[in-house]
């Protein structure tokens, strides 16, 4: 009766947001026991409706040989960044049914802008606000697939008590529908870690040194848990392990919420109506802080955001000081 109630549950939603129709209404009834343990909104668990369409999205790219990893992933941006103890919370999920896996870890959501125009800033606890557009810095939920890898040089950090070159390694993914635009947008998945540069200092010998021999130097922050400007990010842990399953062996990710949702449940708080009986889902905490979620579609905010850009006065190039 549960796997009957999770696959009408699958279906109701997918009338209402369009995606995955087919695919994600016959999903419910063969989730296997082991995993169905792990189905639920409760810390740990991912909810139905969440798994029907990754398991879906993931059955559908396997059947098209666009993927033969033995996981795939989902991650619920309805949920808090922390959970009631402080911990970072957890939304990401890391499924490996052929080795009845299923681990539930902490992952970043996009943390939005405040323009004059427009303001679609999240908070540091719970996203309200999701878009495509371009320099939104917002995260969008559907489907994706894991592409290639690259590294890229970030600064000198102090590690063991010795200056050393740090390194953050970015992966792609590939978008379809409203994600089309994810390389554009420069979306992908990273560990949740930057050098906030402080100063330079001399050392010509750096393959990074600029032409007057300085390479940059600061701190390593770590905002694990946190927001980020619109990409999935993990915690470095966590990290080195998805970027070693999907090196070379490309998988699916699915993102929730998708556009459709977010309406759906935005016109269902409007009309006061209960969000269980009309099928859909939102993390009760967050809801109850936000309000109400809203989706910026991106042909209403990309003219806003491109305004903003054309109006910034052009500033002089910063030279970081020298370091003491």
């Amino acid at each position: 009766m549960k796997s009957l109630r999770l696959a009408a549950a699958a279906m109701i939603i997918g009338a209402l947001t369009g995606s995955l129709p087919t695919l994600a209404s016959s999903q419910g009834a063969d989730i296997p026991a082991w995993l169905q343990q792990h189905v639920g909104t409760g810390d740990g668990q991912i909810a139905p409706v969440i798994l029907q369409r990754a398991r879906a999205l993931y059955q559908q790219k396997l059947r098209q040989g666009v993927v033969s990893n033995p996981c795939y992933l989902a991650k619920d941006a309805t949920r808090p960044s922390t959970d009631p103890g402080g911990r970072p919370g957890r939304r990401f999920f890391i499924i490996c049914e052929s080795r009845k896996s299923f681990r539930a870890v902490s992952s970043g959501y996009g943390n939005g802008r405040k323009l004059r125009r427009a303001d679609f800033s999240n908070d540091r606890q719970c996203a309200k606000n999701f878009s495509n557009a371009e320099g939104s810095k917002l995260t969008m939920g559907g489907s994706y697939v894991t592409a290639e890898t690259r590294t890229s040089f970030k600064g000198y950090v102090r590690q063991s008590g010795k200056r050393r070159p740090f390194h953050r390694t970015f992966l792609l993914f590939d978008g379809e529908g409203e994600t089309e635009n994810a390389r554009e947008r420069a979306i992908g998945g990273h560990p949740a870690v930057f050098v906030k540069w402080q100063c330079r200092y001399k050392n010509p010998q750096s393959a990074y040194a600029d032409k007057d021999g300085y390479v940059p130097y600061g701190e390593l922050v770590n905002y694990t848990g946190g927001r980020s400007n619109g990409c999935t990010t993990w915690s470095p842990s966590v990290s080195e392990e998805i970027l070693a399953l999907v090196e070379g062996n490309p998988t699916t990710l699915y993102i929730y919420p998708e556009s459709g949702d977010i309406d759906a449940v935005a016109n269902a708080v409007k009309k006061g109506g209960s969000l269980s009986r009309a099928g859909l889902y939102w993390n009760a905490a967050c809801l109850k802080a936000i309000g109400a979620p809203k989706f910026w579609p991106k042909n209403t905010l990309q003219p806003i955001i491109n305004d903003w850009r054309r109006s910034l006065p052009k500033q002089p190039q910063r030279e970081l000081p020298i370091c003491k």
